[in-house]
């Protein structure tokens, strides 16, 4: 549930940012085929990115992390 007057991060939006060539592969793939199947796979089996590059990804670009009490 989005907070009023903030947005929701979109999904693989970093990926997109920072061109990880495994999100270019997969984006020029027909979503659910065969083939996008594989690329997904590597992707969350094999991330060529960090947890800190991501999360430093998202403060720079004003990100909030929050959760319900």
């Amino acid at each position: 549930m989005p907070i009023e007057g903030y947005v929701e991060y979109q999904r693989r939006e970093f990926c997109r940012d920072v061109k990880c060539p495994i999100q270019m592969e997969l984006m020029k793939q027909e979503e659910g085929s065969e083939r996008y199947e594989e690329i997904r796979q590597e992707c969350k089996e094999k991330c060529l990115f960090t947890t800190w590059q991501f999360h430093h990804w998202l403060i720079d670009r004003g990100y909030l992390i929050v959760r319900k009490e």
